[in-house]
């Protein structure tokens, strides 16, 4: 990276989250922010209201599901309970969130690509944003179709005894790390219009940093307050993650 945001390249994901937070601030960027911000705060701030009105129910559903030789492992598996209604339950509604709001991600990752590297970028206005949109939303759901057959096999782990309340609510967090990274590293990636596939590639060259990176983004998503701004600060962070790491590789290639 140029300017005086360069960071090593050793650093994990879990820096480049916390180089988000710094980045969604940055003067020129901020009001690119503005539109990504509105859409996470109106979508995921609502249903959040609406989960803790339904957690009691479901935590309980979950309970009961639990065979009686194993009522003595109440006070772990309430706890893996919560956690994996929360993460189901945001990473669903981030989803959302980022398809809404797919077409203002790419373009405050493309503003901060060119803010971060000193490489002016054309002016994009309205016009050309609704025209790259079906693009953009057609990617989105080449990211959710990824996911849906991952996600039925994970879900219904939840139904076997004994399993469903230990060890899915552990693989599932792995699973929602690694998709939160897809989904955000995704934006600069296919700015620069490299596949979804080679992406998935890329990525997994890092996998144990790309899954800090979306492991934080996972936990950050479940606070109240926090998760309102996760988003910009996710792009802006997988941005930063593009132009140290991946970006030398595509220029090298082109």
């Amino acid at each position: 990276m140029t300017n005086s945001t360069k960071l090593p390249k050793h650093l994990g994901g879990f820096h480049y989250i916390m180089q988000g937070w710094q980045l969604i601030t940055r003067p020129g960027i901020k009001r690119f922010v503005l539109l990504p911000l509105l859409a996470n705060i109106l979508l995921l701030g609502g249903s959040f209201w609406w989960l803790y009105q339904k957690l009691d129910s479901w935590i309980q559903w979950t309970l009961d599901k639990i065979p009686s030789w194993m009522q003595w492992l109440n006070y772990l598996i309430w706890p893996l309970a919560v956690i994996s209604i929360l993460l189901i339950f945001t990473y669903f509604f981030s989803t959302l969130a980022n398809f809404i709001a797919s077409p203002f991600n790419g373009l405050l990752a493309e503003k901060l690509e060119a803010d971060l590297t000193g490489t002016p970028t054309p002016d994009t206005g309205v016009t050309d944003l609704l025209k790259d949109t079906p693009r953009i939303l057609k990617r989105e759901l080449m990211k959710i179709l990824y996911y849906i057959p991952r996600a039925i096999v994970l879900l219904l782990l939840y139904f076997i005894p004994g399993i469903g309340q230990t060890v899915a609510p552990i693989l599932w967090f792995i699973f929602s790390a690694w998709m939160l990274a897809i989904q955000y590293c995704d934006f600069p990636f296919d700015n620069h219009k490299i596949s979804f596939s080679d992406m998935r590639n890329i990525l997994r060259q890092d996998k144990i940093d790309n899954l800090q990176f979306g492991a934080t983004v996972s936990i950050l998503t479940m606070i109240p307050i926090v998760n309102l701004f996760i988003m910009p600060v996710a792009v802006c962070g997988a941005t930063a993650m593009w132009v140290d790491r991946y970006r030398a590789q595509k220029l090298y290639q082109s």
